[in-house]
């Protein structure tokens, strides 16, 4: 959220995630056989991460498994798969939206809670 520079609001918190999936070394590895890798998948709306903004996800979410795994040489070992979804192909609340649809719900969310706070 910080990098994409969207507001802090519910509809971004409640979908924004990480997901851990553990994947054997016995079935994932590079061609020397290789398996101590740790792939990670973003996905984000089309157009969502300029260059600038790839960049530090990528280098961000790199340092942030070096990090966790204690181990300084897995930043040299961690693959950052950014992936767009295309225009409509991201689901929300059992919908498909195009960007103009989540931006919409984003103005709105924010409209609801400046109206709150102003109640």
């Amino acid at each position: 959220m910080e990098i994409e520079h969207v507001p802090d609001i519910p509809m971004f918190r409640k979908n924004t995630a990480a997901f851990v999936h553990e994947i054997s070394g016995e079935v994932f590895s590079n061609v020397d056989g290789d398996g101590t890798y740790v792939r990670v998948q973003v996905l984000t709306t089309a157009g969502a991460l300029d260059r600038d903004k790839q960049l530090a996800v990528v280098r961000r979410l790199t340092d942030l498994v070096a990090a966790a795994s204690g181990d300084d040489s897995l930043a040299e070992r961690t693959w950052v798969l950014l992936t767009e979804a295309p225009e409509g192909g991201w689901g929300l609340a059992g919908r498909a939206h195009t960007n103009a649809d989540l931006v919409s719900a984003a103005r709105a969310q924010l409209a609801e809670i400046a109206a709150a706070k102003n109640a």
